[in-house]
């Protein structure tokens, strides 16, 4: 027991929680689509923070919940000498972002870590679209194939990954598992795959028929070109963290790499920011399980 406490201890010193999130005035961005983006319904409203006064904290601090997104865009963060990227899709159920919590403040760690993060602003709202997760993927597979292709300067192409959080995770999850593009190639920039080379899928929601259900979505179904995935989720998550253990049993069955970890405690949202409790450990677990593929420094 005082061996895993004090392994516990190194890991947290080694990789501090995400710290308080810094002003993004001087963060880069790439706009994902040459022109307008694939058709959908578009908000009417201007993009906005929609927080009120009563919005749930987390860790103690606000959550910025961007709303009425229609221009989707890279928000860039490399790493010197880094040889992986991960696009980052901030969760919100598919109705908004929460963009400092689970996309800025996670790609500035992964930054400060050697790996360079590029955050995506999707398309929101889309809960009204058939399937409401068609346009974040389309954004996601864009944006993949952008890096990958080169197309965003400073940015390694060697390994291009995808991590989202809850509707983000589910939007995550339908890039890694997607065989082929959810859209018409608009340029040269889509010749390249937009499958990741890998996933991270954190607290993800919908990956069954049901909140409380056991069976796993038709959508996810593991084939060769199944990439490697990790998976971080919650025991007491409303959102069942049962699809990512019958998730993982696929893979495990097929022979994809995978990891998955269930913390006792955390509830849906935690982010990357510090609690006190075990499941604060998840991001250098990540970064750990990228070394192991060969996949960061």
């Amino acid at each position: 027991m005082m061996n895993r406490l004090l392994f516990l201890l190194m890991v947290v010193v080694a990789f501090p929680a995400v710290s308080e999130s810094a002003d993004d005035a001087s963060v880069k961005t790439v706009r994902v689509w040459p022109g307008d983006p694939p058709a959908w319904t578009a908000p009417t409203a201007a993009e906005a923070d929609t927080s009120g006064p009563d919005g749930r904290a987390v860790a103690g601090k606000p959550v910025i919940r961007l709303g009425n997104v229609s221009s989707p865009e890279l928000h860039l963060y490399p790493a010197t000498g880094a040889e992986t990227t991960i696009v980052i899709a901030p969760g919100g159920g598919f109705s908004i972002l929460a963009w400092d919590l689970e996309g800025t403040e996670i790609a500035r760690w992964f930054q400060a870590n050697g790996i360079s993060a590029a955050v995506l602003k999707y398309r929101v709202p889309t809960r009204d679209e058939d399937p409401k997760w068609l346009p974040p993927v389309q954004d996601l597979q864009r944006s993949v194939s952008l890096i990958r292709s080169g197309a965003v300067a400073g940015f390694p192409t060697q390994q291009v990954g995808v991590m989202g959080f809850s509707a983000g995770g589910n939007t995550a999850a339908h890039a890694a598992f997607l065989s082929e593009r959810k859209y018409e190639a608009v340029d040269d920039h889509d010749r390249v795959s937009p499958t990741p080379d890998f996933a991270a899928l954190v607290y993800t929601a919908y990956l069954t028929n049901g909140r409380d259900s056991e069976e796993l979505s038709t959508d996810f179904q593991v084939g060769k070109d199944t990439p490697p995935i990790f998976f971080a989720h919650a025991f007491d998550d409303p959102h069942t963290c049962l699809g990512a253990v019958a998730l993982f049993q696929e893979l495990k069955r097929h022979g994809v790499p995978a990891s998955l970890h269930v913390f006792a405690k955390g509830g849906h949202g935690f982010g990357g920011r510090d609690t006190g409790q075990e499941k604060d450990l998840w991001l250098p677990l990540c970064k750990a399980w990228l070394t192991d593929l060969g996949q960061s420094e």
